[in-house]
C-alpha cells in the first residue's frame, strides 16, 4: 500500500462522506461498467458494488452506506476499502475534507472538437445513407461488372514512382480518414479518443483509442468499431458511382479504378481478429467478453503448457485453467478465439518469412542497383522512391515498436 493509500485509508471514519468525480454507468449482463471518461478508466462490478457507488455519489456517509447495503442484501460490505479502492481507480475527488491527488488524463487527438460538433454521427439515419449508397453501387456492379478493381487498376501510370508516391498518399489518406471515423464517432458519444502509430505483428498500422466506449449504450458502441469500415465503403461505393459515369481508358477513370481497390484493400484485412481489428472489437462485444484478447492468449499459453508437459510427463499437470474463472458464455468464446489467435498468427509470420521479407529484400536489392547514371532519370526516380517509401514504413515501424513497447513498461 502507498503512503497516500495508507494517509487515505486513516481519513476515512464511518462519518466520512466522499466526493466523486463524475463517473458514468452501465448494466453489462450480470455486472456493472463504472468508469471516468476523461482518464477513460473503468471497472466491471457486481450489482452490490454499483449501488455503493449510487450512495456514496448520493453524499451518503461511509457508516450510512455500509449500513444500507447490509438492509438491502443481508451481508457485510467493507465501504471503507472499497472508497479505497475507488481513489485508487481516480474516481474520488475528496474524502471528507481533504481532496485526493488526481491523475492528468490522457492527452485526445482534436481537443477543440466538441461532441456536440459531430452529434450527426450518432444519427440513425447516417447507418441508413450508407446502406443506399453501397446498395446502389453494389447494383452498378451487377449491371456492369467490367467496373469490378483489380490489382492492374493500381498501375494508372507507366511512371513507376508516380504510382507508387499517389498510391502512397491515397492510401494513407484512406487510412487516416477511416481512423478520423473512430474518433468523431467516439467524441460524439463523449469519449475523448486518441490517434497514434501502432503495430500487429509484421503490420504499421494507425489506431484510435476509443478506451471509454465501453460505457455507452451498444449501439453507440458498434457505431464507434465500424464506423471505420462504413467510411471506406462509402468512399468505395462513391468511386463505383463516379466510375459509372466516366469514360473508360481515360486517366480519371484509371485514376478513380486505382482508387476504389485501396479503398477496398484494408477490408479483409478487419476479418484478422486475431490482430485486434475493428472486427475483434465487435466480436468481443457481442460475445460479452472483458478482454477476448488477453482472455484468449492467457489460454492459448496454458493448453501449450499442458500439452508440453503430457508429452514429457504423461499427466496433464496441475495448471490451474484461467478459463475457469470466466463465466461460462465468457469461457467458450474465449476457448474458441483461442485457435483462431494461434493459428491466425501462425499464418501470419510464416507469410512473412515466405513471402513478405524475401520480396521486400528483393525489392530493396533492385531499387539500390537501379541507382547510378546508367538507368536514366526515370529509373533513378523510381528506383529511390521505392528506397525512400520501403524503407521509411520499415524503420517506421521498427520505431513505433521501440516506442509503444518503452511506453508499456514506463507505464505505472
Amino acid at each position: 500500500m502507498t503512503d497516500t493509500a495508507a494517509e487515505d485509508r486513516r481519513r476515512i471514519r464511518p462519518s466520512t462522506r466522499v466526493l466523486l468525480h463524475d463517473l458514468a454507468v452501465r448494466r453489462d449482463r450480470d455486472e456493472w461498467i463504472v468508469g471516468r471518461m476523461t482518464t477513460r478508466t473503468f471497472v466491471a462490478l457486481p450489482a452490490v458494488g454499483a449501488r455503493a457507488v449510487e450512495l456514496l455519489g448520493e453524499g451518503m456517509s461511509v457508516g450510512r452506506t455500509a449500513e444500507t447495503l447490509r438492509a438491502e442484501t443481508g451481508e457485510e460490505f467493507e465501504v471503507s476499502d472499497f472508497v479505497d479502492d475507488l481513489a485508487a481507480l481516480g474516481f474520488v475527488a475528496r474524502i471528507g475534507d481533504c481532496p485526493v491527488p488526481d491523475v492528468e488524463p490522457p492527452r485526445a487527438s482534436l481537443p477543440r472538437l466538441r461532441p456536440h460538433h459531430v452529434r450527426f454521427a450518432l444519427r440513425p439515419a447516417l447507418p441508413v445513407l450508407v446502406g443506399l449508397v453501397l446498395a446502389a453501387a453494389v447494383a452498378v456492379l451487377v449491371r456492369r461488372p467490367d467496373l469490378l478493381p483489380t490489382y492492374r487498376d493500381l498501375l494508372w501510370s507507366p511512371h513507376g514512382s508516380l504510382v507508387l508516391l499517389s498510391g502512397t498518399a491515397a492510401g494513407w489518406t484512406l487510412l487516416l480518414a477511416h481512423e478520423l471515423a473512430h474518433l468523431v464517432t467516439a467524441r460524439a458519444a463523449g469519449v475523448p479518443g486518441r490517434m497514434r502509430l501502432g503495430t500487429r505483428l509484421q503490420f504499421l498500422v494507425m489506431q484510435t483509442d476509443i478506451s471509454g466506449i465501453e460505457l455507452a449504450p451498444r449501439r453507440h458502441r458498434l457505431t464507434a468499431y465500424l464506423a471505420g469500415i462504413a467510411l471506406n465503403l462509402s468512399v468505395a461505393s462513391s468511386l463505383v458511382l463516379v466510375l459509372a459515369l466516366t469514360d473508360t481508358g481515360t486517366t480519371a477513370h484509371r485514376l478513380l479504378g486505382a482508387a476504389l481497390l485501396l479503398a477496398l484493400l484494408p477490408l479483409p484485412f478487419q476479418l484478422m481478429v486475431f490482430t485486434r481489428t475493428d472486427l475483434y472489437f465487435v466480436l468481443q462485444d457481442l460475445t460479452g467478453c472483458r478482454d477476448l484478447y488477453g482472455d484468449g492468449l492467457a489460454y492459448a499459453r496454458f493448453a501449450f503448457r499442458r500439452a508440453v508437459r503430457f508429452g514429457r510427463t504423461g499427466g496433464a499437470g496441475t495448471a490451474a485453467d484461467p478459463s475457469s474463472r470466466l463465466p461460462a458464455h465468457e469461457r467458450r468464446a474465449v476457448r474458441v478465439y483461442s485457435v483462431v489467435l494461434v493459428v491466425g498468427t501462425a499464418a501470419c509470420l510464416t507469410f512473412l518469412a515466405a513471402v513478405t521479407l524475401p520480396v521486400d529484400i528483393t525489392l530493396l536489392v533492385r531499387a539500390a542497383r537501379g541507382l547510378g547514371p546508367d538507368h536514366g532519370v526515370a529509373g533513378n526516380a523510381d528506383s529511390a522512391v521505392v528506397l525512400i517509401i520501403l524503407g521509411g514504413v520499415n524503420v517506421l515501424w521498427l520505431v513505433t515498436r521501440w516506442r509503444n513497447r518503452r511506453a508499456k513498461r514506463t507505464k505505472p
